[in-house]
């Protein structure tokens, strides 16, 4: 097909295209508890063309999947409807990235003994008989993907992705609650899995116990979960191609990230390779090679990250779109940093850091206020403050945890967050 449609492209004098050719085999698992209800293997394949047009220095692009058995006329069709929706786009030229060629040659993982690893980590939880698992799903999916363009780069990547869904409940009295978690992964990692989900057991029984958050005015946090991600992503934001050339991050190179940071500076990475991560790629998804970089050192903007067509309006080159990132820069200890008086959130409704300004704000749904040595389980309320005026006062556990293909410190502590309770 790849071939037919290069030529059908050639034929139609498009001014440059791509396509991406996504073979799957997956399989899925659906348990009821520990039994197994149900299991399939699923081959597929997906095709997606982008063409571009040039016009008055504009560049224009479209892009949709071309059907499985399509024949030539079908393929002709789809060509000329996306050619004349790329005119609609109307963005400054720029041009795609030069030519590469590559092919894996490591073997794809069995993805067979991935789902294994799986199945044993669920089958090897610490249940009670209030604390148990109600169901979960395990999809382990491996992955060939071909992209190939006009401008000549042609390359060819197998990697393994996965994902686990996992319903727990808990019980007490008459009460009763469900919790839902996902993980994604590339292969299993065991022990980060059993924590995890061990942990969420031990939410489910602590949530029947919490009392109303009290009012707290302006209290440190502790964030010790994936929700530390998105205050993370925020500083990524900073040096990023797109969020520079459209004005949402002012940081320049050399410049502090987020001006006034006293507490831990911290740094972040791009990197190629993260153990168990889904993201390990050697190229990016628009052909561009993926290498370890230093992104920010100790606060301060080292280079810029993010695809090709903001980077060339930056007139940056060899840019690229890191499948995994890592940050440091904590100087204390898990204990240090769970000192004093704060508030541990490990549960949200929801929580968000804007890109634009980094406010931040979050349900409590589970947390846990130390206030002298006294330890109170709570639930209701929320957080909120501004990530970009808070940098000042964030320090960071030594030690660091992954989330699947970013590996951050464990543990994070704002100072001055506002905590709204529930008036009693």
């Amino acid at each position: 097909m790849l071939e037919e449609l290069k030529e059908l492209l050639k034929e139609a004098g498009t001014d440059a295209w791509e396509i991406t050719d996504l073979k799957t085999r997956a399989y899925e698992f659906y348990f009821i508890r520990h039994r197994l209800d149900q299991n399939r293997i699923r081959d597929t394949r997906h095709v997606t063309l982008k063409v571009y047009r040039r016009f008055d220095g504009f560049l224009g692009s479209a892009s949709a999947e071309v059907m499985p058995g399509s024949d030539r006329e079908a393929m002709r069709k789809l060509i000329g409807e996306l050619q004349e929706r790329a005119l609609l786009i109307r963005n400054p030229e720029y041009t795609l990235n030069p030519a590469v060629q590559h092919k894996d040659e490591e073997q794809l993982p069995e993805i067979g003994t991935i789902a294994r690893d799986f199945i044993e980590v669920m089958q090897d939880l610490p249940e009670t008989g209030t604390e148990d698992i109600n169901s979960y799903e395990i999809f382990v999916t491996g992955n060939t993907r071909r992209f190939v363009t006009s401008a000549g780069t042609d390359v060819t990547m197998v990697y393994p992705s996965a994902s686990l869904e996992v319903v727990v409940n808990a019980r007490q009295d008459r009460q009763e609650i469900e919790l839902y978690r996902m993980y994604t992964s590339g292969t299993c990692d065991r022990e980060m899995l059993k924590k995890e989900i061990s942990r969420t057991l031990q939410t489910g029984r602590d949530k029947l116990r919490a009392e109303s958050t009290p009012e707290l005015g302006t209290c440190d946090v502790v964030f010790s979960t994936d929700a530390a991600l998105q205050i993370y992503e925020y500083f990524l934001n900073r040096v990023n191609v797109r969020m520079k050339y459209q004005g949402i991050s002012d940081a320049g190179i050399g410049d502090e990230v987020v001006p006034g940071m006293a507490g831990d500076r911290l740094s972040a990475s791009a990197a190629r390779y993260l153990p168990n991560s889904s993201a390990n790629r050697s190229y990016d998804s628009e052909g561009a090679p993926v290498r370890d970089l230093v992104l920010i050192r100790d606060g301060i903007a080292e280079n810029f990250w993010g695809g090709r067509q903001y980077a060339c309006y930056l007139g940056l080159e060899n840019t690229f779109i890191p499948g995994n990132f890592t940050i440091s820069g904590g100087t204390r200890t898990e204990a240090e940093l769970r000192q004093g008086r704060y508030l541990e959130v490990v549960e949200f409704s929801d929580f968000q850091v804007s890109p634009f300004n980094g406010d931040m704000a979050g349900e409590i749904r589970l947390a846990y206020y130390h206030d002298g040595g006294k330890v109170q389980i709570v639930s209701g309320g929320s957080v909120s403050g501004s990530v970009r005026e808070l940098a000042a006062y964030l320090f960071m556990s030594v030690n660091q945890v992954q989330y699947d293909r970013m590996l951050v410190p464990a543990v994070l502590r704002l100072s001055g967050v506002t905590v709204t309770g529930i008036a009693g």
